[in-house]
């Protein structure tokens, strides 16, 4: 009988399950998709039974193919939030990282006396991303419901508790939240005072190799970890000279680093994954996100994302001296501003569609780069570094030689794509000592394009311009931009 070990990747618009064998080859893949909302202008929420429903699907399918399956292990999307009541029933829907409503709180912690002490203990900014700040607009904003709610938890641990009847949460969750200690791995006794809210109002920490099984008694499950901090494992880009880059919906650059590291200008962010194993890293808002607004808003094409990428390959790079900065859901890393906006700078009656896709495609990249120049700050720091790729986006070459091209790093590809669900898998089979390749195989190397560096340099300098001169700007209204004054 051939072993086969299940990680399921609870997304932002999709849950999937992947079912691998113990060297990592991908035996069986579904998945199941499910809508983000904006019901005003500065929310992004999901419904929390969308996402146990997806779950619960893929269990049930999953299990009808490999009930022999070993273990399922878990990861998810980071920095959701929602609220309970004392029957475990939600209060609100689940807000996303995406959701800025709590603008406001975020700004004034920031700037307070205590913003740099929080950052210093927790490694999460203060921005509107973190379930901290969240927390603070439900007591400033929805009094009422804040009183009310018996659990804060995230969208994993909505669904760990339906699958185990107990409220838990892995330390990487955990250190999402901007509210765990980073030295003793627990809840940060200051903050939840500050917020006047009890321990046992929030999910029993817990390594991210715990495992235990379901209600039911079908499964043994393992809690698994955060989807970023999966990713790079399940890439290895765990060890010296790795930098793991994903894009989906959103995007990272992650670094392993041993012990937690914070950024005196509180520009990164600081998760845990295991033991003594943490990751230097930042996040951007706007991924593959931003390809989905343009075809679907902008050029409003019927176009295959395939062909779309197509014929952006037909563009020279540098897309003729297209920028575009990709600020549409604010930006997390390195700006931190939740008011942020994109535009798209260089337009000529040359430009087609095709120059659109690509110069989305490079502004994506950029905003990545601008996040390693804080984590890898030197051309020596960069020298023997190698790049990690993964996520949705690693399935388009042209994607791939972008980020080879911008960085002018090389880029592998793992031989699975689906690095978080791997990674889940890899941290499974450690909690159960069982045999599994440690990572992935290599598939593909992009090596950088050295007649391509000038002009990227170039656009990454212009890249960087930008937002200081869109920030001298202030909003009004539905974006009418005034000049700044005083």
């Amino acid at each position: 009988m051939v072993h086969s070990y299940i990680g399921i990747d609870i997304g932002t618009t999709a849950t999937k399950a992947v079912v691998f064998s113990p060297v990592g080859q991908v035996l069986y893949q579904t998945s199941r998709e499910y809508p983000m909302y904006h019901p005003q202008p500065t929310w992004s929420i999901q419904k929390p039974e969308d996402l146990l429903h997806a779950v619960t699907d893929c269990l049930q399918e999953l299990n009808q193919r490999f009930p022999e399956a070993s273990f399922i292990s878990f990861s998810a999307a980071m920095h959701s939030l929602l609220l309970l009541d004392e029957e475990g029933k939600p209060l609100t829907d689940c807000l996303l990282w995406a959701d800025n409503r709590a603008a406001n709180q975020a700004e004034r912690l920031r700037d307070s006396e205590e913003g740099p002490y929080i950052y210093q203990r927790t490694g999460i900014p203060l921005h509107t991303f973190s379930p901290l700040t969240k927390l603070w607009w439900f007591k400033e904003e929805a009094p009422a419901v804040f009183q009310k709610a018996h659990k804060f938890i995230s969208a994993k641990e909505y669904v760990w508790q339906h699958l185990t009847g107990v409220y838990q949460v892995d330390t990487s969750m955990a250190s999402g939240t901007g509210m765990l200690n980073l030295e003793s791995l627990d809840w940060d006794q200051e903050i939840l005072k500050d917020l006047e809210i009890r321990p046992d109002q929030l999910s029993a920490v817990v390594p991210s190799t715990y495992f235990t099984k379901s209600l039911d008694g079908k499964y043994t499950l393992v809690i698994g970890a955060g989807d970023g901090p999966l990713a790079s494992l399940g890439t290895g880009a765990i060890g010296a000279g790795k930098m793991a880059l994903t894009i989906g919906t959103s995007g990272a650059i992650r670094l392993p680093v041993r012990g937690p590291k914070v950024d005196p200008e509180m520009r990164t962010q600081c998760y845990h994954l295991i033991d003594d194993q943490y990751l230097s890293l930042g996040a951007v808002n706007n991924g593959a996100v931003i390809l989905q607004w343009l075809k679907e808003n902008v050029l409003r094409s019927e176009a295959s994302y395939e062909t779309l990428f197509e014929q952006a390959g037909t563009v020279p790079a540098g897309s003729d001296g297209l920028l575009f900065v990709p600020y549409l859901l604010g930006e997390r890393a390195p700006i931190w501003d939740a008011n942020a906006r994109g535009c798209m700078l260089g337009l000529s009656i040359q430009h087609r569609q095709e120059h659109f896709v690509r110069a989305a495609l490079e502004g994506i990249v950029l905003g990545l780069r601008h996040i390693a120049e804080v984590l890898l700050p030197t051309e020596a720091d960069r020298a023997n570094v190698e790049i990690c790729a993964s996520g949705g986006f690693a399935k388009s070459e042209l994607w791939v030689q972008i980020v080879a091209d911008v960085f002018q790093m090389r880029v592998i590809l793992a031989e699975t794509v689906e690095g978080s669900a791997w990674g889940a898998v890899l941290l499974g089979c450690k909690a159960l000592g069982l045999d599994c390749k440690e990572q992935a195989g290599e598939e593909q190397v992009f090596e950088p394009n050295p007649e391509n560096a000038e002009v990227y340099a170039a656009a990454f300098e212009r890249f960087r311009e930008v937002y200081p001169m869109l920030n001298s700007f202030k909003k009004v209204g539905s974006w009418e931009l005034i000049p700044s004054i005083g």
